[in-house]
């Protein structure tokens, strides 16, 4: 009911387009490989040289910079990040992800 009533399932797929649009103008210009994603699960594919990082991986290091800048994500497989904001994610908060994202993936290299 809520789900529905409160419109969700349209905020999901209207603010995972909006995030997946803003990852991939990243793509060329910053150590973005590929995105994917349907609705508010997203992935970035980070290009990494083979044994060019830390232990953990370039997504690792990403991710640290996210965090400290006030956003919390999931790396995965050393070069991949996991995005899955909540469902009331609105238009504004995904315009300041994108910030922090762009900010953290320049802050790493």
């Amino acid at each position: 009911e809520v789900l529905r009533d409160e419109k969700l399932s349209q905020n999901s797929r209207d603010r995972g387009e909006q995030l997946r649009e803003g990852l991939s103008s990243f793509v060329g210009n910053t150590s973005i490989q590929s995105v994917r994603g349907r609705g508010l699960l997203n992935a970035i594919v980070i290009n990494q040289p083979k044994g060019g990082y830390s232990d953990h991986g370039k997504a690792w290091d990403v991710c640290v910079a996210m965090k400290n800048l006030g956003l919390l994500a999931k790396p995965t497989h050393g070069n991949i990040i996991r995005f899955a904001p909540p469902l009331t994610i609105s238009e504004a908060d995904i315009d300041n992800c994108l910030e922090i994202i762009e900010k953290a993936l320049r802050e790493v290299g």
